[in-house]
Formats: structure tokens, C-alpha cells, sequence
């Protein structure tokens, strides 16, 4: 079984295969020659796995992410912020940082937070001064913010794995992506100073009032998505649904940024890009299924047991395995792989499932922007043409305050579940 489950999908990988591939691959060599189950559980669990009430969010999310870049919200996202950072040191590269977080409380999504705000900033940070490296790693690394921040993907596809209430990992999200963004805000304002970087820029209140303006129906709708979500109105699935309609009518016929053509457009790429999700998620679920027939979380956690290891041990070794599967996977796959394989062992030491679900977020969304393939690495090199050296120098101080926040976070649950429990 081992050949079949770790030595060929390893093989594939190294060979450049698609994760999908490498999954379903392995999957059923295993299931056909090496449980010898019936073929039809291929297509059973395939189609099984993305028949799933909480997936419904995902493209959802996405296709509202793309309305808002192309429909002109999140322009007016990053004004709003901007105005009330003027005159600060370090006020464009702050504004990155909350722009990012602003925008992924509503699309959920990392690479298109990269895309988003980074298209529109990147150029001004480095007008206003701020080097190439320091520019490229702070987008880079701020879009996974995105990724912890709810509506998190990844924490709804952790829901779907690891059958656990979206509503509640949302809202033990809030206060861990928060924390992030404060600790990146902080170093921002530190190197703005060390480089004295002078953006000219001076803070007036009447900004903020004309900002406040021109996108108060932008900033309506984080409010209405996660207003709803936790005062009960609407479940997270319902919401982003809420959030597409929202953002197609306020993109259409309020700003009129956006029109029919550019709907469709955003819509056939949404699409295009939800298909990739969930064929990796049929092809996960798949393989998670046959090491749980496998038997093989019941051995990890017996295994556990046997080493008598105490709780922080547990999430310290569980940690280092994630920060290093995040380099070399995509956070969907490794999500969906790992949830089911890791909660038995989780629960086993006393950690709460939905601590942990954010503590592997966390890990994985660190991964988005960690050499060598991290995917947020990959939006910033094409959009920007930054060489590969100079992006990886400016991620360098990036992934250590992440490495920080990911302790703190890990070892400190009620920064998680203090919400959680008054919600």
C-alpha cells in the first residue's frame, strides 16, 4: 500500500503531474489493485464529495471577488483606506496591508487579493519610493491575510473535510487574521521610517468624508456578508450568494463600471476557476476516503499514544509538518488531504477542532508565500515581472512575523475560540 499511496503520487509530483492528477492516480491504482474495491467508488465518491451544501460558497466568493476588482469596488476599497492613513509614515504600505484585509473579508480568496490590490498599489509603492524587494514581498505576502480572514476558503473546504461548523471557523478567524495584519502593519511603519520614506501625503478629515462617499456601497458589502453571517441572518453559504448579487448590482448600476460584456467575462473565468477547485476537491476527497478505509488516522493517532506526547508537543510537530507540506502543495489539496487524517489526532490531545482549523489556515496560507511553491509568489512574479531573488528577499522578514503569529495563534486558543463561545 505504500508504493501505491505515498511512493507514486511523490513519483508524479516530482514529474510535474497536476495535483488533481497525482490524486486521482494514485487513488485508484489504489483502489483497484490495492483494496480491491469496486470501481464504481471512483466515480461515487468523486461526485459524492462536491455534492456538498457548504461548497456552494466557493464559487460564490470567487465570482464576487472578480466582480468587485473589475466593477471598480475594490479601487474604492483602497481609497477609503488610504485616507485615513494620510500623512502617516509608511501610510501606502499600511494601506496595503488593510486594503488586503478589507478585501479578503469579502472574497476569501489570496491569489485574488494579490491580483486585486496589488495591480492597483504596486506601481504607487514604488513611485513613492519603497524598494523593489520590500514592495513585491509586502503584496505578496499581505494577500494571504485573504486566507485567514473570513469568508476563508479554506476554512470553508476545512468545514466540508473535517465536518465542522463554518460559521464557528469564521468567527475564530477574526481575531488570529487581525492579529497578523497588526504585526505586518507595525513592521511596515518600522521600515518606512528606517528607509524615511516621504510619501507626501498629509491626512484631512474631508478625505475621509468624500471617500466614505464615493464608496460607502463598497464598504456596504463586507458589512452586510459578515453582519449577516454572525448575527444569524443568513448561513455562509447564503452570504455568498448575498455577496453576488450585491456586488453585480452595485457594480452594474450604481458605479457602472462594469457592464453585460465585462459581467459575462468575470463570469466564464469564475467558472473556469471554480472547475479547477473542485476537481481537486473530488480528487482529495478520494484519496482521503481510502486512507480512512486504510485505517491510516487511527494509526496516527495509536502511534501518538504510544510516544505519550504531551498536547503542545503534538501542535508543535503537527505545525512543522503543515509550514512544510504548504511549501510544496496548494492549500485546497492539502486542506482536503490532510483535515480527516489530522482531527483524530487533534481531538486525541485536547485540542479543539476549531482552534486547529484555524492554526492549519494559518500554516497553510504562510505556505501561499514560501518558496519554492508558494502561489501568491507565482501572481506577483507574472503580474510584476520581479526577479525570483529579489521577490524571495523581501518575503524573508514576511514569513518570519507570520512564523511569530502562527506561535502566538497555536498556543494561545482563546485568542481563537474567545469569540467563538460569545457568538
Amino acid at each position: 500500500m505504500i508504493w501505491a499511496m505515498v511512493l507514486l503520487p511523490l513519483l508524479l509530483l516530482v514529474m510535474g503531474m497536476p495535483i488533481f492528477t497525482v490524486l486521482m492516480a494514485a487513488g485508484s491504482v489504489t483502489l483497484v489493485w490495492v483494496m480491491d474495491l469496486p470501481i464504481e467508488m471512483i466515480q461515487t465518491e468523486l461526485f459524492g464529495s462536491v455534492d456538498n451544501y457548504n461548497l456552494i460558497a466557493v464559487p460564490f466568493f470567487i465570482w464576487a471577488g472578480a466582480i468587485m476588482t473589475a466593477g471598480g469596488i475594490s479601487k474604492r476599497l483602497v481609497d477609503w483606506v488610504l485616507s485615513f492613513l494620510g500623512g502617516l509614515r509608511g501610510s501606502l504600505g499600511l494601506t496595503t496591508v488593510g486594503a488586503c484585509t478589507i478585501f479578503g473579508a469579502i472574497s476569501g480568496s489570496s491569489p485574488a487579493t494579490v491580483a486585486a490590490i496589488g495591480g492597483m498599489i504596486y506601481p504607487s509603492l514604488r513611485a513613492r519610493g519603497y524598494p523593489e524587494y520590500f514592495a513585491s514581498g509586502l503584496i505578496t505576502s499581505s494577500g494571504a491575510i485573504a486566507g485567514i480572514i473570513p469568508p476563508s476558503i479554506g476554512m470553508i473546504l476545512y468545514g466540508v473535510a473535517a465536518e465542522e461548523s463554518v460559521r464557528n471557523l469564521f468567527i475564530g478567524g477574526i481575531l488570529p487574521g487581525l492579529l497578523i495584519a497588526a504585526m505586518m502593519g507595525a513592521y511596515v511603519y518600522f521600515v518606512a521610517r528606517r528607509l524615511d520614506i516621504q510619501e507626501g501625503g498629509t491626512f484631512a478629515f474631508r478625505n475621509i468624508v468624500t471617500t466614505t462617499r464615493h464608496g460607502s456601497w463598497a464598504l456596504g458589502m463586507p458589512l452586510i456578508i459578515l453582519g449577516g453571517i454572525y448575527s444569524g441572518i443568513f448561513s455562509p453559504t447564503e452570504a455568498a450568494g448575498v455577496s453576488c448579487l450585491y456586488s453585480i448590482i452595485v457594480a452594474l448600476f450604481i458605479y457602472r463600471d462594469l457592464d453585460a460584456r465585462g459581467l459575462w467575462k468575470v463570469t466564464v473565468e469564475s467558472a473556469y476557476l471554480t472547475a479547477q477547485i473542485l476537481v481537486i476537491v473530488g480528487a482529495a476527497m478520494l484519496f482521503s476516503r481510502l486512507l480512512t478505509i486504510a485505517g491510516v488516522p487511527q494509526m496516527i493517532v495509536e502511534w501518538l499514544k504510544a510516544m505519550n506526547m504531551a498536547p503542545w508537543m503534538v501542535m508543535a510537530a503537527i505545525n512543522i509538518l503543515l509550514l512544510i507540506i504548504g511549501c510544496f502543495l496548494d492549500p485546497i489539496s492539502a486542506i482536503l488531504v490532510l483535515s480527516p487524517l489530522l482531527k483524530p489526532v487533534v481531538v486525541a490531545a485536547g485540542i479543539d477542532p476549531v482552534h486547529f482549523g484555524v492554526v492549519l489556515t494559518v500554516n497553510l496560507m504562510i505556505g501561499m508565500f514560501t518558496p519554492p511553491f508558494g502561489l501568491n509568489i507565482f501572481v506577483t512574479q507574472a503580474m510584476f515581472k520581479v526577479p525570483l531573488g529579489t521577490l524571495y528577499r523581501g518575503l524573508v522578514p514576511f514569513i518570519i512575523i507570520n512564523l511569530i503569529g502562527l506561535v502566538i495563534i497555536s498556543y494561545w486558543p482563546d485568542l481563537t475560540m474567545v469569540l467563538v463561545r460569545a457568538l
